[in-house]
């Protein structure tokens, strides 16, 4: 089944004030709008996009925040929506197709989840949210300001400097995709 970005909207929005705070979901209505932007200027679905961005995070309505990627995956396919969307719940925390290139340190092997991100071929809209998810607090922020918030909030660990080459060659990807920084379709970041 598919998901429209006003019904992944709904689903996110129906956590609200039902987990220990609320920061995840405007985070994700800032990932998904992002996504949106930049799907539209590469000719993309733009609902698409936006539906995948709000979703994202949505295991954090669901259960335990350290485990919000298994819990949103489990969760959309229990609902019965298409693989791309309870997809995007095991991929937007793990750049390069590799377990141990996330923020945060090094993730608990789960053979499913470790095996899926490993054998899988990320989409562009994969990539985007990818993107903008380290690219979102509440608001747009360029990447390194998200990237020193969240070693801020999490800690350095051993896989942090690869995690942040990584995340760069990422952005270079898009910018290379829209022909130019994606920073400009962003007036907040460029205002600050």
């Amino acid at each position: 089944m598919k998901l429209s970005s006003k019904k992944a909207l709904e689903l996110l929005n129906s956590f609200v004030n039902k987990t220990e705070h609320n920061g995840w979901i405007t985070h994700s209505i800032c990932v998904g709008n992002s996504a949106g932007k930049i799907a539209e200027k590469l000719n993309l679905d733009v609902d698409k996009a936006k539906a995948l961005g709000y979703i994202h995070d949505i295991g954090k309505g669901v259960g335990e925040f350290s485990n919000h990627v298994m819990n949103g995956y489990n969760y959309l396919k229990d609902l019965g929506y298409d693989d791309e969307f309870a997809n995007i719940c095991l991929t937007h925390s793990y750049l390069n197709n590799d377990i141990n290139c996330t923020a945060g340190g090094i993730p608990k092997d789960i053979p499913f989840r470790t095996q899926f991100i490993k054998n899988h071929e990320y989409t562009v809209y994969e990539k985007i949210i990818n993107l903008c998810d380290l690219m979102c607090t509440s608001v747009n922020v360029t990447l390194e300001k998200r990237l020193i918030d969240i070693m801020i909030r999490r800690g350095v660990h051993e896989n942090t400097v690869y995690h942040i080459k990584e995340a760069q060659k990422l952005k270079q990807e898009i910018d290379n995709m829209l022909g130019f920084n994606v920073y400009n379709l962003f007036p907040d970041i460029l205002d600050n």
